[in-house]
């Protein structure tokens, strides 16, 4: 799918998003944004018409600046932005997106740097790996990036197209991937963390949450796990009804792109309540645009198969002392699914223990957003830095 026209601000809006902003001095947007990208700076730069100085200010500081500006939720910059208090915050990653959308060139020119002689193997060229490894050859360093899969971007490739197209990863990479320092491995596991580190100086190893919760239930082994949907929901396209057994974001993901793929009827079930679904107001409200019905306080107990669908028996909960807790004689059956999705967490590998590994990103801090992950692999590089000082 190529690049969603309506992702972006259009030029009459991105004008408008440039003037509502006031130039506040204290810069609260810039101390909310977990890498510091500066929308005050980058704001002022493209009104004033210096539009290469305001992509150069965003990808200064978020190697993947427009994929941030899509997908990055509003508990950020947007929080903090001072014109909330006035009518409502600027959109400041749309600005950002439609920034580098509109006026980014194909490539960032590099400062040449002096080798420094540390080679360092990255694990994981998700948003974690990529970070660390821009950090670390702008330092001087020789990184070789290795990569499980066939295409960078880890879990961000499991984002619905229709939120993040699939080229914007690709070209925020391209911009500052930098051949004579960064060596892309695709297509190379790496199964043995301590005999890597005995190759190199260091090693980050940046591989995610790959290991999908079970359910733990009988039958459970119907529930399609919700990286092999988000990987392909083509595959698995259907115009039934669809169970999503999870509240968080990436269960929205799974819910909102069954019914973008046809599916009749989406049912959630959150085994909390409403009010601790951990997502954002934008969500929440495109939930009730598409028409995806929300059970909370509500289990699946059991999965059976009928022919070719699926009946879940559920039971209801109730909250007591910060606990969600099973109520007797709740359970019913609700028959006819055509497919069930898990999407109630995941884990990282264990840990290896060496004085040559740092970790970063989701198998460090546990799940996190995009920015999130970038500010955790440029941290897990300087460390490093640190260290050689």
């Amino acid at each position: 799918m190529g690049t969603n026209k309506n992702l972006y601000l259009n030029k009459i809006q991105l004008q408008a998003e440039l003037d509502r902003c006031l130039s506040c001095k204290a810069q609260p947007c810039m101390k909310a944004c977990p890498v510091g990208c500066n929308p005050q700076e980058f704001i002022a730069l493209a009104k004033s018409g210096k539009t290469q100085e305001a992509v150069q200010s965003i990808m200064d500081k978020n190697i993947l600046g427009e994929t941030c500006g899509l997908v990055c939720p509003d508990q950020f910059c947007m929080k903090a932005c001072t014109r909330r208090h006035i009518d409502f915050a600027i959109n400041i990653p749309k600005v950002q997106a439609t920034i580098l959308q509109n006026y980014r060139q194909n490539k960032e020119a590099f400062t040449a740097v002096t080798d420094n002689g540390l080679k360092v193997a990255v694990v994981g060229a998700g948003p974690a790996g990529l970070s660390a490894a821009a950090e670390l050859a702008r330092a001087g360093c020789k990184v070789d990036l290795f990569e499980a899969e066939n295409k960078i971007g880890g879990a961000v490739n499991l984002i619905p197209e229709e939120r993040l197209p699939r080229d914007v990863i690709e070209k925020d990479w391209s911009y500052v991937f930098n051949p004579e320092r960064v060596t892309l491995k695709l297509n190379t596991p790496v199964d043995n963390l301590s005999v890597l580190a005995d190759s190199y100086d260091w090693v980050v190893v940046s591989t995610g949450e790959h290991n999908v919760t079970e359910l733990k239930i009988p039958g459970g082994e119907y529930a399609l796990s919700y990286i092999e949907y988000l990987k392909n929901p083509q595959k698995y396209q259907t115009d039934g009804r669809v169970a999503v057994v999870g509240g968080g974001n990436v269960a929205v993901d799974c819910a909102l792109t069954a019914k973008v793929q046809g599916a009749s009827g989406v049912e959630m079930f959150v085994r909390r309540r409403l009010a601790d679904m951990r997502i954002t107001e934008a969500e929440h409200l495109e939930l009730l645009r598409c028409e995806i019905d929300i059970s909370p306080l509500t289990s699946p107990v059991k999965i059976e198969q009928s022919g070719d669908k699926y009946v879940m028996t559920i039971c209801k909960n109730r909250v007591a002392e910060g606990k969600a807790c099973a109520l007797d004689s709740t359970e019913i059956k609700l028959p006819a699914f055509d497919l069930i999705i898990k999407a109630v967490g995941s884990r990282a590998d264990e840990k290896t223990e060496h004085e040559k590994i740092i970790y970063a990103g989701d198998c460090r801090t546990g799940g996190s957003t995009v920015v999130q992950a970038i500010a955790s692999g440029r941290d897990a590089a300087r460390k490093i830095l640190e260290k050689v000082a």
